[in-house]
């Protein structure tokens, strides 16, 4: 297991629409981070589209992510071919491993066969590239439905992004996330929260904490992910509530990446 960040633990810094920094970050300095940070892994998600860099931004990327010695993971919606070809190539030309997606897309909800079917599509692409394809829970699609499409699609090669907040929004906590999930998890999002009342005492809120100050037991899940026999790459994301000011939240965020790595260096070295 290797630790690194995404570029949703930096979602302020790279642009949250109608509040986007003067100077957003970029997939360089996601780079850079990762180096300040000591951490070998990036993924660089659908806040950072890689496919819409041009030749020599790709390059250059590429080079900076060589002389640095980072891993790269890429990151991206949707599950048609149309769209996930274009990351297989970039995968191939990055010697990325892994690339993660989420099902659905703003205008794209597709029911379990056509997940199943269009992936089953790209498995012989998948095997003759070496590439593994994790699908990330999601709010909408249950755990229990996303254990049944890996047991329909079959393949070594397709996988579960695992994050440990996401299924709240199926009303799904941690544990039966981890216990239905498990099995398949090739990647691994850890992204830390707490679940406090509003003073009005009117309802629950659930927010981003720095990992450690949340709720979310760490050495417990890594003790789940070895028992069921999985050793994926740790991926830092993370939610941070906003501040009074842009420049704030953005240092806060910061901050809070700074944290969070100290912190799970105590459990993951690499």
């Amino acid at each position: 297991m290797r630790l690194g960040i995404s570029s949703h633990a930096y979602g302020w810094a790279t642009g949250v629409p109608g509040h986007e920094p003067a100077r957003p970050m970029t997939a360089l300095d996601l780079l850079d981070r990762a180096s300040e940070l000591g951490v070998a892994v990036v993924q660089v998600a659908d806040n950072l589209p890689m496919h819409v860099l041009s030749e020599p931004e790709l390059e250059t990327f590429a080079d900076r992510a060589r002389r640095l010695g980072i891993i790269v993971e890429l990151g991206t919606r949707g599950i048609r071919a149309h769209h996930i070809r274009p990351y297989l190539c970039l995968a191939d030309r990055l010697q990325v491993a892994v690339v993660r997606t989420i099902v659905d897309t703003v205008d794209d909800k597709p029911s379990e066969d056509e997940i199943v079917d269009a992936i089953r599509g790209l498995v012989p692409e998948l095997e003759s590239s070496g590439i593994c394809l994790a699908l990330e829970n999601h709010d909408r699609i249950q755990v229990r439905q996303m254990a049944r499409i890996m047991e329909r699609v079959g393949s070594h090669h397709v996988g579960i992004c695992l994050d440990t907040v996401n299924s709240f929004g199926a009303l799904e906590g941690p544990e039966l996330v981890v216990d239905t999930l498990g099995p398949w998890t090739v990647n691994l999002h850890l992204k830390d929260f707490a679940v406090e009342r509003f003073d009005h005492m009117m309802g629950f809120v659930i927010e981003g904490r720095p990992l450690g100050r949340g709720r979310l037991d760490v050495a417990w899940l890594m003790a789940q992910l070895r028992a069921h026999g999985r050793d994926p790459n740790a991926i830092l994301e993370q939610w941070t509530p906003p501040s009074d000011t842009l420049e704030s939240t953005v240092a806060r965020e910061a901050a809070w990446v700074a944290e969070s790595v100290g912190y799970a260096r105590r459990l993951i070295p690499g």
